[in-house]
C-alpha cells in the first residue's frame, strides 16, 4: 500500500489543505507496459549508460527519466534526490528521497495540460460549451464584476490560450504571497479573484502565464460534468488507460488546485504522452478526440524563446544544431523541472521529473536531457 506521504509531495508554495487520492482500478496494467530494448527502439545500444554518464557529470536534483518510443517503454531510470515532502497536515519539509517506478511525483503545472485534455473529452460528450462561447456566461454569479463590457468579450478560448489580458504575475517564487497563483489560493473566492483582476490588454492580444485561467477551465468542467475533476479524470482518461493511483491537492476552500495540484507516477505520465502520439487513442478506443488535439496543438499565442502556446500546451522545435533532428515537439511544463515532451514525428515520449522548485535556471535540465542525451542517441 502506498504511504500517505508518497501521495503528498511538493513545496509549501502551492500547498493548501489535503489531497484527493484515487486508487488504481483492478485492471491497472501500466506496470506491465510493453518494453523494447534501446536498439529495437532506434537508439544506440548503450543509451541507458549514456544517460547515467550525463547524470554523473553533475546535474541538478534529477528525480527520474522515462522514455518511450513506438508505443513501448525504452528507458525508465530513477535517482535519489531532495524533494519537499508534505506531511498531510499542510506542512512540508525537505527530505532525501530514493525515487522509484511506483512512487507518485507532483507534476505541478503539467496539471494544466491534463485539464485541457479533460475539457476536450467533456466537449465531445456535450458537457461543456465550445471554446468560442462567452466565458462570463459560465459564471453568472459574478454579474457585478468591474469593466463588464471589456470582460464580456472573453471567450473560453481566451482562458485556454492564456490571453485574457488580465493583470497576473507568476514570475516570482510561489512561496511569495504576491505571486498571483499563491494569492488566488489564499483568496476567499478564487474564481472571483481571477475574474475581477484588472484588465491590462485586450483579450487575445498577448500571452501571459496565468494559473487563474486554468482554475476557470477546471470549474467549467466540474459544473458541466457534475463531478469533481479528479473523479472525472479517473473515469474518462486515467482508468481506461489502466494508470496507477493519482492524487490531486485541495485548497482550504475545498476546491481542487486545477493549475498545479496533480501527482502521478512518471511512467503513467508517459502513458498520457503516448495517447498524444496516437492521436487520442489507446488501442482501439478514442479517449481524447483527435480534432481537440488538433485544436490544442495549433499555435494560438507566441512566447519568448521561439515557443508558442496552444490550448494549455507548449509548442516548438529543438535546434537542429544540438542533435540530428529538428523536430516539432509538444510539451507540458511544471515548476521544478517537471516535463512531458512528445515528438509526434518520431513517435517519441519523454518524461523528466526533478526537484528544482522555484529555481531561476529551471528548464535547462530537461532541455539538456533532450538535446544532449535523448535526441543525439537516436540512430
Amino acid at each position: 500500500m502506498l504511504d500517505r506521504r508518497q501521495l503528498l509531495l511538493g513545496t509549501a508554495a502551492l500547498a493548501a489543505g489535503t489531497a484527493s487520492t484515487r486508487a488504481a482500478p483492478a485492471f491497472a496494467n501500466s506496470l506491465a507496459w510493453e518494453t523494447a530494448t534501446s536498439a529495437e527502439a532506434g537508439f544506440v545500444p548503450d543509451f541507458e549508460a549514456r544517460l547515467d554518464q550525463f547524470v554523473q557529470s553533475g546535474v541538478g536534483n534529477l528525480h527520474g527519466v522515462v522514455v518511450a518510443r513506438h508505443g513501448r517503454l525504452v528507458l525508465e531510470k530513477y535517482y535519489e534526490g531532495e524533494d519537499m515532502v508534505r506531511d498531510g497536515r499542510g506542512g512540508v519539509h525537505p527530505e532525501r528521497v530514493a525515487f522509484s517506478a511506483d512512487r507518485l511525483h507532483e507534476v505541478r503545472s503539467i496539471t494544466k495540460s491534463m485539464v485541457s485534455l479533460l475539457y476536450g473529452i467533456a466537449l465531445r460528450d456535450g458537457k461543456v460549451p465550445s471554446p468560442d462561447a462567452p466565458l462570463l456566461a459560465q459564471f453568472p454569479q459574478y454579474a457585478d464584476l468591474p469593466d463588464r463590457e471589456q470582460r464580456s468579450k472573453w471567450t473560453i478560448a481566451h482562458a485556454l490560450t492564456m490571453t485574457l489580458g488580465i493583470e497576473w504575475n507568476e514570475d516570482m517564487s510561489y512561496d511569495d504571497p504576491r505571486n498571483a497563483q499563491t494569492a488566488m489560493e489564499a483568496a476567499g473566492d478564487r474564481y472571483r479573484y481571477v475574474l475581477e483582476r484588472p484588465i491590462v490588454s485586450a483579450a487575445g492580444e498577448r500571452w501571459n502565464y496565468c494559473g487563474g485561467a486554468t482554475a476557470l477551465i477546471g470549474k467549467i468542467i466540474e459544473n458541466g460534468t457534475g463531478q469533481k475533476a479528479h473523479d472525472y479524470a479517473r473515469a474518462v482518461l486515467f482508468d481506461p488507460l489502466g494508470l496507477g493511483p493519482t492524487a490531486w491537492r485541495i485548497g482550504r476552500d475545498r476546491e481542487l488546485n486545477f493549475p498545479s495540484g496533480l501527482a502521478m507516477r512518471p511512467r503513467d505520465l508517459a502513458r498520457i504522452g503516448q495517447v498524444l502520439v496516437d492521436r487520442g487513442k489507446a488501442g482501439e478506443r478514442q479517449l481524447v478526440p483527435a480534432d481537440w488535439l488538433d485544436a490544442s496543438f495549433k499555435p494560438a499565442a507566441s512566447i519568448r524563446e521561439r515557443r508558442e502556446y496552444g490550448y494549455h500546451w507548449y509548442l516548438g522545435k529543438f535546434n537542429a544544431a544540438k542533435g540530428p533532428f529538428s523536430e516539432r515537439w509538444i510539451a507540458a511544463h511544471g515548476n521544478g523541472d517537471q516535463r512531458l515532451f512528445v515528438f509526434p514525428g518520431l513517435e517519441l515520449v519523454a518524461v523528466v521529473t526533478a526537484g528544482n522548485y522555484n529555481s531561476r535556471d529551471q528548464g535547462n535540465l530537461p532541455i539538456r536531457i533532450m538535446t544532449d542525451v535523448v535526441l543525439p542517441n537516436l540512430r
